[in-house]
C-alpha cells in the first residue's frame, strides 16, 4: 500500500468535509460569528416549506434541524461540524472500500465508475439499483431518470437509501432514515468537482485492497488537528487526536501472535498455528522451577469460543484485525465450519474500546470487512459487535428515562431531580437495576476523557450482562418508551459490561500523554486511582490491562520504551519485574517508528508471579530507520545467536539500580554495581540554577561589553567578583567532551540580586558557584559527553555539575566507552540527569594506572582547549591560526597547510589517548570480551576534526574541501575583526570590545593598530562594487600583503577565492579571485557571521533593501548615537550623487548607442536608477533615526538592540524574533 496517496488526500479532505458541511448549516440557519458564538436562524413555517434565514426547505426536515441545532447548543458549532465531517467521510470510505470489492448486495458501484473515470455506475442501472434500495420509489426514479436532467437527485436518493440499506449491518456507522447528519449531506455530488472525486480520483483502487486502508485514512484525517495540539494541554475533544497513533503491521502482528497465540501454543504446542505467525518468538528454555509454575497455571484445555481479546483502546481496529486472522487460524485448527468462523469471533471473541465515536465506528467497519470476506451472508446476520465508542452519561436525563423503561412494568411517578441525586421519589429505585444503573452511569461522567481507564469491578459482570441483555429485549419488544429508554441506556451498560470482564489478551497501544499536558481531571484521575502511575497515560494503561487481564492472560503493548529505565517508572519496573513475566520485548531504534516522537518498545507480559522468567528481548537500537526494525526483527526470530537477540532472566534487572529493563547487561556490568562506588558518593552532584527568563539574564559573551566581564579567570577573587556583572555560565551546549561550550554569561551582579528576586527563578547549590568541577549536558543530541570546567562562574540546570577531588579522573572514566555503556541503560534517553549519572559505578584501578588515567585526562583536556580557543567564539582566542603560522611559511597556502597537519596530529593524539583510557578502564571493570577500546575519527570532538563538525557520511574530499573552506571563512572573519579594531596584529588576544567607542581614540594613540589600521568609524562598505576609500575587499588586499607580502600576493588571494569556491559560494566562471573574494563578502559573509554568532552577531548589517544599493557593516561595541549621522554624510549621501551621475552618463550613451550595446546600456541604467531609489528611500529613513540619535545598552543584549532600528538592519525578525517597525 502507497500511504503517500492517502497522507496527501485525507488532511485535504478533512477541511473540504467541513467546509462543505458548513455550508449545509448555513442553508439550515445554523451558524457561528468570528467569535464562536452560536447563530441560529428562526424556522418559519410557509405553507409545506420552512425557511431558515434565507433558505427554504421541505417542512419535514424540521425535526431533523430541531436535533442539529440542539446539538449544536450543547456540544458547540465546531464540535458539530467536525462530528458531520468525519461521519460522511466515514460513511463514504467505507461504500468506496465495499464497492470496490463487491460488497454491495445490488452489485453496482456507488461511487464510481468502472469504465467512466468521472460517472456514477449506479446511474446507468437505476432501476436495478432502485429495486435493491428503494421499491417504493422505483417507478418515480425510473421516471426521473427517463427525463433526462435530474441525476443529482436520483443519485442524492439511491445514496442516502444505501446509507439506510446498511445500517441493519452497520448501525454504529449507518443510521436509520430520518438520521439529522443526512441534511448534512453535500450537495452537487455528481459535478467532476464534488467532494467524492478527491476520495475517488486522490487513492488508487490498488491501495484499497486491504482493510487497513481504513486506518491509514483516519491517521492522516486528524493529522492537521493532532499537529495543532501537539505540545499543549489537551482538552477532552481533542485527546483522541492527539494521542492516536497508527501501529505498523509488523508490530501489530508481534503483538497478537504473543500475547493470543501464545495462549493458544501454551496448551498446545504442536499446534500448525506457530507455522503462520512470523512474528511469534519461540519461549526460551526455563529453568525447572519456572517450567514447573509454567505448568501449574497452563490450562490442559482451551475451547476456541473461550478466548477473550480486548484492545482498550482500538483506534480503527488495526489491532483486533489482526487478533481476528490469529483466531479464524484457531477455529479452523478445530474443526468449525468456515461460515460459521465469523461471527462467531465477533460475538464472543473481540472486544475493543475508544473514546473517539469515528475510530470506533471504523474498528467496527474493519471487523465486518474482515468477516465479509469469510462469509458473504454476513451483513444479513444481526452481528452483535463489542466494538463500543466510551459515551459519557452527564447530560442523561436519568429520572425520565428510567421511568420510561419501565423496567419493572410499573408505572413510575416522580420529580426528574439532579442526576445524582440520592432519594429520588421514583419506584423501585432500590432494586438492584436501579443500583446498578446508577452506579455504572455516575462512572461514565467523564469518560470521553478517561476512555477505559474507568475501573469497574468484575464482580459486577453476571449482574451487568443479565440487565445488557433484558435492554436488548425491551430495545425489541417494548413499548415506544421502553424501546426509547433502552437505547439511551445500553450504551452505558455495555461499555460498563466490557470493562467488568476478564480477558486472556488485552492487547494495545495505548495513548501517550506526560503529565504536563493532562487536564487536570485526568491529573486528578490519575493521582487517585493509579498513584505512582501516573507520569503518563500509557503507564496507567500498563497497569489497568493488567487488572483487566485473566490471571496468567497475556499482555500485548507498544508504549515509548522511557518506562524501562526512567527513574519516575521505577514503581511500574517494579510491578512488572517482581510480580510479572516479561515474556519478550522488542527496543526500537529512536527513528524506528516514523509516526512517533517518541522512542518506542513493544513487549508481551504474562500476568503470573514469574520473577525468575527469562524472556526474550531484541535491541534494534544498531539499525536506523523504519524499514530496518521489521526485517532485523524477524532475522532475531530466525536467529536467536544473533547478536542483537538477548534471553535475560528478569530478576537480574534488579541487581542494579533503580532496576532498569537492562537486558544487553552482562553480568560483569551487573558486578560493577556491587563491587564499585556510585558516582554520586564520590563527587557531589548538583544542579544549577533557573533564571526564569532567560533572554532577561543570560548572554553570548560577545554581545555586552568585556570591561563588564569577569572570563577566563580560575581563581576566586572576592574584590574581582563584587565588581564584575556578567560571570561564565555552565550551560550544556553542544555534544563536545573533555573542554568546551564556552560561550554563556549570566547577570550575577550583586551576588545575583535581580535573578533572585525575579519571580519565577530558582537557586539551586548556591554555595558550589565559582568552584572547579565537570559539567555535561542535562539533554543531549548524542552521546554522553563530561568537560572540565574551571571557570569562576556559574552553572545552570541544562549544565549541571560535579565537584570532587578526583575531576580528572572522574573525566576519563566518564568520557570512556565503559561509562557510555554504563548510561545505555542508566540513561538510555536524551536525557542525562544527575539521578541516573549518579549511580554509575566507579571502579578504581590500581595507584599507576590512577596517575596515568590522570595524566590521560589532563593532555585531552589541554589538546580540547587549544582546539576551542582557536574558534574566534572562545573569551582565549588570542589570533587567527593562519595568522599565526604566517612568519614561517611563505603562502597562505603553506599556511593552511601547516595548520592541517597539525590538526591531524592533534586527532591522532587524542584517538591514541582515549582508546589508551578505554584499554584502562575496560580492564578495571573486566569487560575485555565485551566492549572494545578502539576509537575513530568520529569519536574525537575537536572542532578541526571534519567528521565531528559536519557530521558523519560526507566522503573523505568533502571533509577536506569543508574544512579549508571553513578555514579562510575564518580568515576572513578575523580580518573582518581587525579592520574593526576588535583584534589587531600587533595584540593577541580582544583589543576593543568595550561600549560607545569609548577608549578607541587611546588604544589608536598607542599604537595598538600600527601594522593593520582599524577604520576610523566601525563602518565597512559592503558593495558589490568599489566606491569607498576603506571598502572591506580592498581591505582584505591590503591585510593580505600584509601579512604574507607583496611577493606571493596574488597566489594568496586566488586560494582564498578557491577556498571560498570549494563550499561557501559557487565558483564563477572567468571570475578574477578579487571580484570572488568581493561576491562572498557581498553575498554570504553576512549569513556565515550569523550562524557563527548564534543569531547574535557583532558586526551589524545595515541594508538599503533588495536592491542592496547600500550595505555597510557597524561593530557593535564601536557603535554610538553618532554613527547613523555619520554612516549618511560619509557613505549614502555621497553615493546617492554618485549613483546619479553616473545615471546621467548611461543617459547620454544610450542617446548614442544602437542595437544590442544601447540594450545593455538600458539595462545597467535601470539597474542603477532601482538602486538610486532604493537608496533615496533609505536615506530618509536613516536621517529619521539619525536625528533620533539612539543609544544603546550592550548590557540588553543584542535581541533588543538590533530591534531599534527598525527596516535599516537586514533580518531584524530572525535576529529579534519580531517583524521591524517601518516608518
Amino acid at each position: 500500500m502507497n500511504t503517500n496517496n492517502i497522507k496527501k488526500y485525507a488532511p485535504q479532505s478533512r477541511n473540504q468535509f467541513r467546509d462543505a458541511v458548513i455550508q449545509k448549516l448555513t442553508t439550515l440557519g445554523i451558524s457561528a460569528d468570528k467569535k464562536s458564538n452560536l447563530q441560529i436562524a428562526d424556522a418559519e413555517l410557509v405553507g409545506e416549506t420552512v425557511r431558515y434565514g434565507q433558505f427554504d426547505y421541505p417542512k419535514s426536515t424540521l425535526t431533523r434541524r430541531d436535533r442539529l441545532v440542539k446539538r449544536a447548543r450543547e456540544q458547540g458549532f465546531d464540535v458539530l461540524v467536525e462530528h458531520c465531517a468525519y461521519t460522511w467521510f466515514n460513511r463514504l470510505c467505507a461504500i468506496r472500500y465495499m464497492e470496490i470489492h463487491g460488497y454491495l448486495d445490488h452489485g453496482f458501484r456507488m461511487l464510481s465508475h468502472p469504465d467512466n473515470p468521472t460517472g456514477f455506475e449506479v446511474l446507468d442501472h437505476v432501476p436495478e439499483v432502485a429495486e435493491a434500495l428503494l421499491p417504493e420509489k422505483k417507478a418515480q426514479l425510473v421516471e426521473m431518470k427517463l427525463s433526462g436532467n435530474q441525476d443529482e437527485a436520483i443519485y442524492r436518493e439511491l445514496l442516502l437509501a444505501q446509507c439506510h440499506a446498511l445500517h441493519r449491518a452497520m448501525p454504529f456507522l449507518f443510521e436509520a432514515v430520518d438520521d439529522e447528519a443526512e441534511l448534512l449531506l453535500p450537495d452537487n455530488l455528481t459535478r467532476t468537482d464534488s467532494i467524492l472525486r478527491g476520495l475517488v480520483d486522490g487513492i488508487p483502487e490498488e491501495d484499497w485492497q486491504e482493510v487497513e486502508v481504513i486506518g491509514w485514512l483516519y491517521q492522516f484525517y486528524i493529522s492537521e488537528k493532532k499537529d495543532a495540539v501537539i505540545g499543549k494541554v489537551v482538552k477532552s475533544e481533542d485527546i483522541p487526536a492527539a494521542t492516536q497513533l497508527f501501529t505498523p503491521n509488523w508490530i501489530v502482528q508481534y503483538l497478537v501472535q504473543n500475547s493470543v497465540g501464545r495462549q493458544w501454543l501454551q496448551t498446545y504446542p504442536e499446534s500448525p498455528l506457530k507455522g503462520k505467525m512470523d512474528y511469534y518468538i519461540e519461549p526460551a528454555e526455563q529453568t525447572p522451577e519456572v517450567q514447573a509454575q509454567l505448568a501449574a497455571i497452563t490450562p490442559s484445555s482451551i475451547e476456541p469460543e473461550s478466548i477473550k481479546v480486548l484492545d482498550p483502546a482500538c483506534g480503527s481496529g488495526h489491532i483486533l484485525i489482526e487478533a481476528y486472522n490469529v483466531l479464524k487460524n484457531i477455529y479452523e485448527e478445530r474443526g468449525y465450519r468456515a461460515r460459521d468462523i465469523p461471527q462467531l469471533i465477533l460475538e464472543n471473541n473481540i472486544f475493543g474500546l475508544d473514546i473517539d465515536d469515528r475510530a470506533a465506528q471504523l474498528s467496527g467497519f474493519a471487523l465486518l470487512m474482515m468477516a465479509r470476506q469469510d462469509d458473504r451472508r454476513i451483513f444479513t446476520r444481526d452481528v452483535r459487535l463489542n466494538i463500543v465508542s466510551l459515551q459519557e452519561s452527564l447530560h442523561l436525563d436519568i429520572a425520565k428515562l428510567w421511568q420510561q423503561l419501565n423496567f419493572h412494568q410499573q408505572s413510575q411517578t416522580g420529580s426528574i431531580g439532579d442526576m445524582f441525586a440520592e432519594n429520588t421519589p421514583l419506584s423501585h429505585t432500590d432494586s438492584a437495576e436501579y443500583q446498578l444503573l446508577m452506579r455504572t452511569l455516575k462512572r461514565f461522567v467523564n469518560a470521553k476523557t478517561l476512555g477505559s481507564l474507568i475501573q469497574v469491578p468484575q464482580e459486577e459482570e453476571a449482574e451487568l450482562k443479565a440487565f445488557l441483555d433484558a435492554l436488548y429485549r425491551l430495545e425489541q419488544e417494548g413499548d415506544f418508551q421502553q424501546k426509547t429508554a433502552a437505547k439511551a441506556f445500553i450504551p452505558y451498560i455495555q461499555q460498563a459490561w466490557i470493562l467488568a470482564q476478564r480477558y486472556d489478551a488485552v492487547v494495545a497501544n495505548p495513548p501517550y500523554m506526560g503529565n504536563l499536558y493532562q487536564t487536570p481531571t485526568i491529573k486528578k484521575f490519575l493521582s487517585d486511582h493509579f498513584k505512582n502511575y501516573d507520569k503518563d497515560l500509557f503507564s496507567a494503561f500498563i497497569i489497568n490491562n493488567l487488572t483487566l487481564s485473566k490471571n496468567n492472560g497475556n499482555l500485548g503493548l507498544m508504549t515509548p520504551f522511557v518506562w524501562m529505565f526512567l527513574s519516575s517508572y521505577e514503581c511500574l519496573r517494579g510491578e512488572i519485574i517482581s510480580n510479572r513475566g516479561i515474556t519478550s520485548l522488542i527496543q526500537l531504534e529512536y527513528s524506528g517508528f516514523e509516526g512517533a516522537t517518541v522512542p518506542i518498545c513493544t513487549f508481551c507480559v504474562n500476568k503470573s508471579n514469574l520473577p525468575d522468567y527469562i524472556g526474550n528481548y531484541i535491541r534494534l537500537s544498531d539499525f536506523k530507520g523504519a524499514i530496518n526494525q521489521s526485517i532485523k526483527t524477524i532475522e532475531a526470530i530466525k536467529n536467536p545467536d544473533s547478536t542483537w537477540h538477548y534471553k535475560t532472566k528478569q530478576s537480574e534487572f534488579k541487581k542494579i539500580p533503580g532496576s532498569p529493563i537492562a537486558y544487553w547487561a552482562s553480568k560483569n556490568f551487573r558486578l560493577a554495581f556491587d563491587n564499585g562506588t556510585a558516582f554520586g558518593e564520590v563527587a557531589k552532584a548538583r544542579k544549577g540554577l533557573s533564571t526564569g527568563n532567560n533572554d532577561l539574564f543570560i548572554r553570548l559573551w560577545q554581545e555586552v561589553s568585556i570591561e563588564k566581564c569577569l572570563l577566563g579567570e580560575t581563581e576566586k577573587k572576592n574584590d574581582k567578583i563584587a565588581a564584575t556583572k556578567w560571570f561564565p555560565l555552565a550551560k550544556g551546549g553542544d555534544f563536545r567532551k573533555w573542554y568546551g561550550n564556552k560561550t554563556q554569561i549570566i547577570n550575577w551582579e550583586n551576588d545575583g540580586v535581580d535573578i533572585k528576586n525575579y519571580s519565577g527563578s530558582v537557586i539551586r547549590n548556591k554555595s558550589y558557584y565559582f568552584q572547579t568541577g565537570l559539567t555535561w549536558n542535562d539533554i543531549s543530541s548524542g552521546n554522553f559527553s563530561m568537560r572540565f570546567h574551571d571557570e569562576i562562574g556559574v552553572f545552570e540546570g541544562k549544565g549541571p555539575m560535579a565537584f570532587s577531588d578526583l575531576n580528572y579522573f572522574l573525566l576519563a572514566f566518564m568520557n570512556s566507552k565503559v561509562a557510555r555503556e554504563f548510561l545505555s541503560f542508566l540513561s538510555p534517553t536524551l536525557n542525562f540527569n544527575i539521578g541516573d549519572i549518579s549511580k554509575t559505578p566507579i571502579i578504581k584501578p590500581n595507584t599507576i594506572l590512577m596517575k596515568e588515567v590522570e595524566l590521560i585526562s589532563k593532555k585531552l583536556i589541554d589538546i580540547s582547549k587549544g582546539d576551542w580557543d582557536k574558534q574566534e567564539y572562545s573569551w582565549d582566542y588570542k589570533q587567527n591560526s593562519l595568522v599565526a603560522m604566517s612568519s614561517s611559511v611563505e603562502t597562505l597556502k603553506e599556511s593552511y597547510l601547516k595548520r592541517r597537519n597539525k590538526e591531524v596530529m592533534e586527532i591522532k593524539e587524542c584517538i591514541s589517548l582515549e582508546t589508551r583510557n578505554n584499554e584502562i578502564f575496560i580492564s578495571t571493570y573486566s569487560l575485555n570480551n565485551e566492549l572494545t577500546p578502539k576509537v575513530s575519527f568520529d569519536d574525537i570532538t575537536l572542532l578541526s576534526n571534519p567528521s565531528y563538525k559536519y557530521g558523519r557520511g560526507l566522503n573523505s574530499d568533502d571533509y577536506l574541501n569543508r574544512a579549508q573552506c571553513d578555514n579562510v571563512m575564518e580568515l576572513i572573519s578575523y580580518i573582518i575583526g581587525c579592520m574593526m579594531g576588535r583584534y589587531s596584529l600587533d595584540r593577541e588576544g580582544l583589543v576593543y570590545a568595550h561600549e560607545g567607542n569609548k577608549g578607541f581614540a587611546e588604544l589608536v594613540a598607542e599604537g595598538a593598530y600600527k601594522t593593520f589600521p582599524a577604520d576610523n568609524d566601525g563602518i565597512l562598505p559592503l558593495m558589490d562594487e568599489e566606491w569607498f576609500d576603506d571598502d572591506v575587499t580592498s581591505r582584505v588586499k591590503e591585510f593580505v600583503r600584509t601579512v604574507w607580502g607583496e611577493e606571493h600576493l596574488q597566489e594568496n588571494l586566488e586560494f582564498i577565492a578557491e577556498s571560498l569556491c570549494l563550499y561557501a559560494i559557487k565558483p564563477k566562471k572567468g571570475e578574477s579571485a578579487l571580484d570572488t573574494i568581493r561576491r562572498y563578502l557581498s553575498t554570504q559573509f553576512w549569513k556565515d557571521h550569523m550562524k557563527m554568532y548564534k543569531k547574535r552577531p557583532i558586526y551589524w548589517l545595515f541594508s538599503s533593501g533588495k536592491e542592496k544599493a547600500f550595505e555597510c557593516l557597524v561593530y557593535l561595541h564601536r557603535y554610538n548615537d553618532a554613527t547613523l549621522a555619520r554612516m549618511r554624510t560619509e557613505y549614502v549621501v555621497p553615493l546617492l550623487a554618485r549613483y546619479q551621475a553616473n545615471i546621467d552618463r548611461l543617459n547620454e550613451q544610450v542617446d548614442g548607442a544602437s542595437g544590442g550595446e544601447a540594450t545593455r546600456l538600458k539595462r545597467e541604467r535601470d539597474s542603477l536608477s532601482k538602486k538610486f531609489n532604493e537608496l533615496r528611500s533609505f536615506d530618509d529613513r536613516l536621517r529619521h533615526y539619525a536625528d533620533m540619535r539612539i543609544s544603546i545598552d550592550l548590557d540588553d543584549g543584542v535581541k533588543v538592540n538590533y530591534g531599534k532600528f527598525g527596516d535599516l538592519l537586514a533580518d531584524v525578525k530572525a535576529i529579534t524574533g519580531n517583524a521591524p517597525e517601518i516608518i
